[in-house]
């Protein structure tokens, strides 16, 4: 019996590292407590490929359908019809992944910018909320966010793993902010974990993700303190030694939904039914 109801906002699905046994990852991740799995489209190929994989799972699996930076290089003039025409699919839920990775650099930053802004219209003019990636692109990333005004649709900044004050301006913009894994090893003074703990980045304004297969939660590492570690229950981790560094599960979003609530002093079935409804009504998965 789960101990939570929980939805994982971004699970790349479509790696090739799921072909032999997505079932068996499928049915562990609903032991964990999943009720819905948003499979993330990064390119118009994958999320062509996340369309035909989420069939097989109605109700279950929803997908999203965009150019992440990293692939922003290969824009063409079809794309956009392309975009539009998987958005009108029932289980597109969001337009992205799509933002601005300067980290990186996979694409020149003035096509990321470029190519970004044409997905922030898209979602305006079809209202469907964002689904976005932003890497050392802050300020960027707000200036064409401001642009959109009023009729910016939900949003949600995948993936956080900025400061405090970049997680304070966007949640000033209405966005919410989605935490994977990542924040068992961010320690610095002004981070994720930092931020849950002061109450900067509330419960209220969190949707959880894993980014499967990346992003695994190190529930058991040395520099995670005591107090901290002594509140993952017995069935978490039991399901958590599935995932690992080489791959990780949907089903350790239960380990994120535990780590969230340990940081931040909150009782862990109160940070899954608020960040499950919070992804509920962001993407109307109902």
């Amino acid at each position: 019996m789960a101990l939570y109801e929980l939805v994982d906002i971004g699970a790349n699905l479509g790696h090739p590292s799921y072909q032999k046994d997505l079932n068996e990852v499928l049915d562990r991740a609903k032991q964990a407590g999943l009720s819905k799995i948003m499979v993330t489209g990064t390119s118009e190929t994958i999320s062509h490929e996340c369309a035909k994989l989420v069939e097989k799972h109605p109700g279950f699996l929803y997908f999203t359908a965009g150019v992440h930076p990293h692939d922003a290089k290969d824009w063409n003039e079809g794309t956009l019809e392309a975009l539009k025409a998987l958005q009108e699919n029932p289980s597109c839920v969001a337009v992205g992944e799509c933002g601005l990775d300067f980290n990186r650099n996979f694409s020149p930053q003035d096509v990321q910018k470029d190519v970004f802004a044409k997905q922030v219209n898209l979602a305006v003019q079809l209202r469907k909320p964002l689904f976005i990636h932003e890497r050392e692109a802050h300020d960027d990333m707000v200036r064409i966010l401001t642009e959109a005004g009023n009729s910016l649709p939900p949003a949600v900044i995948h993936c956080f793993t900025g400061t405090v004050d970049e997680a304070k301006k966007y949640l000033e913009m209405g966005l919410y902010i989605g935490l994977t894994g990542f924040l068992w090893k961010d320690r610095s003074d002004n981070g994720v974990q930092a931020g849950l703990r002061s109450g900067d980045i509330p419960i209220e304004k969190l949707v959880l993700e894993t980014d499967a297969p990346y992003m695994y939660p190190k529930i058991n590492d040395k520099k995670i303190p005591k107090e901290i570690k002594d509140l993952i229950t017995p069935e978490t981790a039991a399901l958590h030694k599935f995932s690992s560094f080489n791959r990780n599960e949907p089903c350790s979003l239960a380990a994120v939904c535990e780590l969230v609530a340990a940081f931040s002093g909150r009782d862990p079935k109160e940070v899954a039914r608020i960040t499950t409804e919070n992804a509920k009504r962001i993407y109307k998965l109902e």
